[in-house]
């Protein structure tokens, strides 16, 4: 099926309260995992980082890194922000406005840059990509994780109906949206080799997860 793009955006405080209701528990968890497995540390930028889940997650299962996530949606942010002064490793946490297509930090200021389930909200994919490349430092973690298109719009709604089953019909939509603008791994493939990412791997890691990696060096 062919990509249909949704609102770059998700800045009502209804869209927040519903992407931060859904259970992204296993995926999430399993996003952390990963990143330790790649070598995450040191100072680690969040691209994208919505409610804040994952800089939490982060930050309790790696001492010693220290996580700023960025996000162009205020009601998230504030969702993120309340996180971090409630969690024991606050200290270690910030939060800021900032666009995805145009990071405004030094090249390679970061030893990990990541992104959880953004990607398919950018129209032109390669602008978040080269980003990402331009602000991580040499030899350093990458690892950029989003939904994948199914080929077909019954694909899709199964997957709705395979893991969201619980979930409120506003978020149902949310995530039957988000697959529908998701790009392919082909796409996703091409993109990061335009973006100057060639030498990141690509992998497909569950019926609706892809992601690029690059484990420290």
């Amino acid at each position: 099926m062919r990509r249909t793009l949704e609102p770059e955006v998700m800045d009502t405080p209804e869209e927040a309260a519903d992407y931060d209701a859904m259970d992204h528990s296993e995926p999430n968890l399993a996003f952390v995992e990963r990143l330790a497995a790649l070598g995450a540390n040191g100072r680690a930028l969040d691209v994208g980082t919505g409610p804040g889940h994952i800089p939490l997650l982060v930050c309790e299962r790696l001492g010693g890194i220290e996580v700023l996530g960025i996000d162009l949606a205020a009601h998230m942010l504030a969702l993120a922000e309340r996180k971090r002064a409630a969690s024991p490793h606050r200290a270690r946490i910030a939060f800021r406005l900032a666009d995805a297509k145009g990071l405004g930090f030094e090249d390679g200021a970061f030893d990990t840059v990541f992104s959880n389930t953004i990607l398919h909200h950018i129209p032109d994919p390669r602008t978040l990509l080269a980003e990402a490349r331009r602000v991580l430092r040499p030899g350093g973690v990458l690892l950029i994780r989003d939904l994948y298109r199914p080929e077909t719009p019954e694909r899709a709604d199964a997957l709705v109906e395979l893991h969201a089953a619980e979930a409120s019909p506003g978020a149902r939509e949310l995530f039957r949206a988000s697959l529908h603008a998701a790009l392919t791994p082909a796409e996703l493939r091409a993109a990061a080799d335009e973006a100057g990412l060639a030498d990141a791997e690509l992998t497909v890691d569950t019926d609706r997860h892809m992601s690029l990696q690059m484990a420290r060096a």
